[in-house]
C-alpha cells in the first residue's frame, strides 16, 4: 500500500500553490457552510469529473474544515504525481489484499477526530453532467473499519462559465445525519438526493 509522506516544507509549498492556481484560473470559488462535530473526523464524499477534485476540497478543508486531509487516490495517480503523497494522498498499490488493506487504512484514519479523508465512490472519472452517482462497494468497507464516530458531508462540484472567460466553481456541501444502520444503498440514495438537489440549486442559477 502507498501511504501518505510528511514533508512539512514540500505540503507548506503545495498547500500555498492549490490555493494560487484556482484563485488563477477560476472566476470565483462559491461553496456554503457546513456544522460539524468537532469531536469527531470527516469523511467527504464527492463526485468525481476533473483533475481539480481533490483540489477543490484540499482548499475547502483548509479555508474551514481544518482537519489533517487525506484522500484515496489511483495508483497511477499517485505514482504519477509525486507531490500528491505529501498533501495526504493514499492508494492501494496491488489489487486485491492490498486493496481491502487500503480501505482498511481509511477507515482506522477516521478513528482520529483531527482526521479527514475524502473519497471519489465512483472510482473514475465521468462527466459532469450526470443524472446520479454511483457508488463502488470500498465506500463501506471504509465506514465498517472505523469505530463509525464520523461526520460523514456529501460534496458535489459543477462548474459554469456563463459570461466570464474563466469558470465558476460551485460546491454544494451537506453534512448527513447518519443512520444506526448504514448500508452501501442507503448512503448511494443519500448523497443522490444532495446531489439531485444540488443540480436544481445550480440549474436556477443566472447570470
Amino acid at each position: 500500500m502507498y501511504q501518505p509522506r510528511k514533508n512539512n516544507l514540500i505540503f507548506k509549498f503545495f498547500s500555498w500553490y492549490i490555493q494560487f492556481i484556482i484563485k488563477k484560473d477560476f472566476a470565483a470559488f462559491n461553496y456554503n457552510a457546513v456544522e460539524i462535530k468537532s469531536d469527531s473526523s470527516i469523511l467527504i464524499l464527492a463526485n468525481h469529473f476533473s483533475w481539480w477534485d481533490g483540489f477543490f476540497l484540499f482548499y475547502i478543508n483548509k479555508k474551514v474544515l481544518k482537519k489533517q486531509f487525506h484522500v484515496l487516490v489511483n495508483a497511477e495517480n499517485y505514482t504519477k504525481i509525486g507531490f500528491l503523497k505529501y498533501l495526504g494522498a493514499f492508494a492501494a498499490e496491488n489489487k486485491g489484499k492490498d486493496v481491502l488493506e487500503t480501505l482498511n487504512y481509511a477507515g482506522e484514519l477516521l478513528d482520529n477526530p483531527a482526521n479527514l479523508v475524502l473519497v471519489f465512490p465512483q472510482g473514475k472519472l465521468y462527466s459532469n453532467h450526470l443524472n446520479g452517482i454511483n457508488f463502488e462497494k470500498g465506500v463501506m468497507q471504509i465506514i465498517n473499519a472505523s469505530q463509525k464516530k464520523i461526520n460523514i458531508i456529501f460534496a458535489a462540484t459543477f462548474i459554469d462559465y456563463f459570461a466570464k472567460r474563466k469558470p465558476t466553481v460551485y460546491n454544494y456541501l451537506q453534512r448527513w445525519e447518519t443512520e444506526e444502520y448504514v448500508s452501501l444503498q442507503l448512503l448511494k440514495s443519500a448523497y443522490n438526493k444532495h446531489y439531485d438537489q444540488s443540480v436544481v440549486k445550480q440549474n436556477q442559477l443566472i447570470e
